[in-house]
């Protein structure tokens, strides 16, 4: 269900850019509008959140008055939702990071070229200098990504308002195509926890929260964050959309032991929704909550009761909010003593750390462990993951995200990927090293009587065949009973892949594998007596949940795919 749009009432008496132009078409700004009175830009964030500013006043008499000047009146434009629909905090972010430094490097530029520039110096000249500037051997090149698209989205904006003359085009475009490329691959991101870590995570912030069930219990800061840190971790969500939760935020559902928690994004102005299990007597009140390891949906529920009762008396703003707490001392921006205010990144970041060292949480290195709601949805795709088999599809659906951006963003190895790949080297090896590959004639599908000369081998300088997906094609492949292990772990293998990749290309390229061993190995073998029935059920079901470890690899049958092509 889509949230309805709500229209702001914009200030159409914003200041405008009062500018003029010169003979040869170029913006000139008149002097006697510079500098202007208020030269500190307000950023009302408006969520519970400090208020922000920004002090223009070291840029102005410096030499580039007018960019300054047309930069603050187009931050003032963001902020009256002009020219887009930023948010404050990202206003924010475009000014500290962004425009804080493009002013300091044109405030030099000033200098060294002995004139005062305008905005139409802004040109590709200037933004390779500013790039230039960037790449100060201090910052990260992602850092220097992050302030040049801050700065440009300011500029840009100028830009479409005809402030700036932009070239669209060719070698003197002004702003460079891909200025960072492959800066995609220079950021970490954060990891999931380890089953470990998690166990221990999850322990100690269900242990944290259980007060918030007691009768008498008054919402602290500290608390609800641990009430956030439990339904992150069960639901995977984003922080912004769990920090702005509103109180109608559970929909029903047609199972009468489930519940939808319905989140507003709004990056598109659209929702997620996500289920989540609820007790059948949800509705019975907190006396009916039992005193252990109470669901999600009674958690929530029980936000929503203990924030109702602060709601009438907050700040507007917040009165859509859940996450409602009286301060207990005084913040800086924020509020005084009990004051009504709401959680944010800032405070979950403190009860995170209370939380770490309350429970002696620590990482494999002994180090306080590092916790984070990224991290926790980072920890809970994986281990959707992992529940459903390695079904990437469905695992994109319960992220909310594409496939690609799940594989590529979120999905790491397993904890025991290392281990198996590290045995499968290790077996390898001392098979090459012995000359047993020809001897023993195990592949990781059966066996083989010729793995050097055989059908699909690739008969260079004695190498061996490799060609897996083709074994039930050649002539010289062979199995026993005491290969069944592998087949079938090869044959589940094969329908995992069906799940991960598109079907016309699954039934062309691999849905006869499936076919000839059920039909030409296992049918037939059962036919001939080479095989028990029993050993038979009994091998594929091993395979099953315990797999052969050439096959338990998600990217096995890809680079075997790629090799054979």
């Amino acid at each position: 269900m889509g949230k309805r749009k709500v229209f702001i009432k914009t200030d159409l008496t914003t200041p405008e850019v009062e500018h003029v132009h010169d003979s040869s078409g170029a913006v000139v700004i008149p002097l006697e509008v510079i500098p202007p009175k208020v030269q500190t830009v307000a950023l009302h964030a408006g969520r519970g959140t400090a208020n922000w500013s920004f002090n223009l006043s070291p840029w102005y008499g410096v030499g580039i008055d007018s960019v300054t000047y047309a930069c603050q009146r187009q931050i003032e434009r963001f902020l009256d939702k002009q020219d887009g629909e930023k948010e404050p905090a990202t206003v924010n972010t475009y000014c500290q990071l962004g425009l804080k430094s493009f002013l300091q490097y044109l405030s030099m530029a000033c200098v060294a070229l002995r004139r005062e520039l305008t905005l139409s110096d802004i040109n590709r000249e200037a933004m390779d200098g500013y790039l230039m500037f960037l790449r100060d051997g201090r910052a990260s090149t992602v850092t220097q990504k992050n302030k040049y698209a801050s700065a440009k989205a300011i500029l840009k904006a100028l830009c479409d308002r005809g402030l700036i003359r932009e070239s669209l085009g060719g070698d003197d475009a002004t702003f460079p195509r891909n200025p960072f490329p492959g800066v995609q691959h220079k950021s970490k991101g954060e990891q999931p926890l380890p089953k470990s870590q998690r166990q221990a995570f999850s322990l100690a912030v269900k242990t944290a929260v259980m007060p918030i069930f007691a009768h008498d219990v008054t919402p602290t800061s500290e608390l609800l964050a641990y009430a956030l840190l439990v339904i992150a971790l069960h639901t995977g969500r984003n922080t912004t959309p769990l920090l702005e939760m509103s109180p109608d935020c559970l929909r029903s559902h047609p199972k009468d032991d489930t519940r939808f928690l319905v989140l507003y994004k709004r990056r598109g102005h659209s929702t997620s929704k996500v289920a989540i299990r609820a007790d059948v007597k949800s509705d019975l009140g907190i006396e009916s909550m039992p005193t252990v390891r109470p669901s999600v949906v009674r958690l929530v529920n029980r936000v929503i009761e203990l924030s109702k009762r602060l709601r009438e008396d907050a700040p507007e703003h917040l009165r859509d909010r859940v996450w409602l707490y009286r301060m207990r001392v005084p913040g800086r921006g924020v509020g005084e003593v009990g004051a009504i205010n709401a959680l944010t990144m800032a405070t979950l970041a403190v009860a995170i750390g209370l939380l770490v060292k309350r429970f002696k949480l620590v990482d494999t290195d002994g180090k306080p462990l590092r916790i984070n709601v990224s991290r926790l949805r980072k920890t809970f795709v994986n281990r959707i993951y992992e529940i459903l088999d390695g079904d990437v599809v469905s695992t994109a659906v319960a992220a909310g995200n594409t496939v690609d951006v799940t594989a590529v963003n979120y999905l790491r190895p397993g904890e025991d990927a290392q281990k198996n790949w590290r045995f499968m080297g290790t077996a390898l090896v001392q098979e090459l090293l012995t000359k047993t590959i020809g001897a023993t004639e195990r592949t990781p599908v059966g066996r083989c009587s010729d793995s050097k000369n055989g059908d699909y081998a690739p008969k260079r300088n004695g190498a061996p065949c490799m060609s897996f997906l083709n074994c039930l094609r050649c002539r010289n492949y062979v199995v026993t009973g005491d290969d069944l292990h592998r087949l079938f772990s090869f044959y589940w293998r094969i329908l995992r892949e069906r799940a991960r990749m598109d079907p016309i290309r699954w039934r062309r390229q691999l849905a006869h594998i499936v076919r000839l061993i059920d039909r030409d190995v296992v049918e037939a073998g059962l036919a001939k007596g080479v095989f028990k029935q029993a050993v038979v059920d009994r091998e594929r079901e091993r395979a099953k949940h315990d797999p052969h470890p050439f096959w338990r690899s998600d990217m096995i049958l890809s680079d075997l795919a790629g090799g054979a092509a």
